[in-house]
């Protein structure tokens, strides 16, 4: 590709960069609370399993916060251009 057609591809409005970051934010929002909602149930059906289903939960509300974080500096890249 010529450097003109990616200059004109990454010229995102500051503005809409926002929108877009609002919008993919609620995924992983949605995400973290049915992840947290599941370890409640299982810990309340079988608390014995509170440790295991505690570590599960943390590492899987790690990964869907990792793509709010992506989407924070994508953000960014855009605005500053």
């Amino acid at each position: 590709m010529s450097d003109t057609v990616i200059a004109q591809a990454a010229n995102i409005n500051p503005g809409l960069a926002a929108i877009g970051y609002g919008l993919g934010a609620i995924g992983p929002g949605i995400g973290v609370g049915l992840i947290f909602a599941a370890v409640i149930n299982g810990t309340a059906r079988q608390p014995e399993a509170r440790g295991k289903l505690q570590t599960i939960g943390y590492s899987t509300f790690v990964l869907s916060e990792v793509l709010a974080l992506i989407g924070v500096v994508v953000y960014f890249i855009a605005s500053n251009r």
